[in-house]
């Protein structure tokens, strides 16, 4: 009851009052169970507007952060997603449902492997998730509908933007490791566009086309 009390206040004053509006991301938000995302040690920051450590310097991102992304994806629920950095498992739970099916790549096992028990537990079964290189997508099951990025991404995206269907957007944060730029890119056709929306600080995308890769 606790953190259900809990979790309708990080919705009022953290994500509502700071203009989310689309009602299935609050409504996912509101379902979901954060603090089964975070170590038990932490428990009692899981609803704190705030990201929080969830080991591997790995952070659960902060939740106005998760509610902005998610609702930039602008799901109907019959996307196919790509979440690329499982991390905790928490942005995939509010994915999975919003949309017909996530595959999700994580780099660190442990985490996966925490994620993975979480999930089914929740009664999450559209998840689709696997250990590797998450900066070269997962070009077998391409093209996605919608790809979200939850690590710091350099400016060039080309192995991930040439995975997203036509009509599709994928929503980055871009930059270096002082900081990002949130941004949404759109594929019409062969044209991808850019939306910038706000500043922000993610952990490094790691990888072959990774932050890195490009020497920073």
């Amino acid at each position: 009851m606790q953190y259900q009390v809990l979790r309708e206040k990080m919705v009022e004053e953290q994500v509502v009052a700071r203009g989310i509006k689309d009602p299935g991301v609050i409504e996912a938000l509101l379902r979901v169970p954060r603090h089964e995302f975070v170590p038990p040690a932490d428990r009692s920051s899981a609803y704190a507007d705030a990201p929080v450590s969830i080991g591997h310097g790995q952070t659960i991102s902060q939740p106005y952060m998760v509610a902005l992304m998610t609702e930039l994806l602008a799901l109907t629920g019959s996307e196919k997603v790509l979440e690329i950095g499982t991390g905790s498992g928490y942005q995939t739970a509010i994915l999975s449902g919003l949309c017909r099916v996530v595959y999700t790549i994580e780099r660190i096992e442990p985490l996966l492997s925490a994620a993975r028990k979480v999930w089914p537990a929740l009664g999450m079964a559209n998840i689709r998730a696997r250990l590797g290189d998450g900066s070269a997508g997962w070009i077998e099951e391409s093209p996605f509908d919608a790809i979200i990025v939850t690590a710091a991404a350099p400016e060039a995206l080309s192995a991930l933007a040439g995975q997203l269907a036509p009509g599709g957007r994928m929503v980055v944060p871009m930059g270096d490791l002082g900081g990002q730029v949130l941004k949404r890119i759109l594929r019409k056709q062969d044209r991808f566009e850019p939306e910038e929306f706000c500043r922000c600080v993610f952990v490094p995308l790691v990888g072959k086309f990774g932050l890195h890769a490009n020497g920073n």
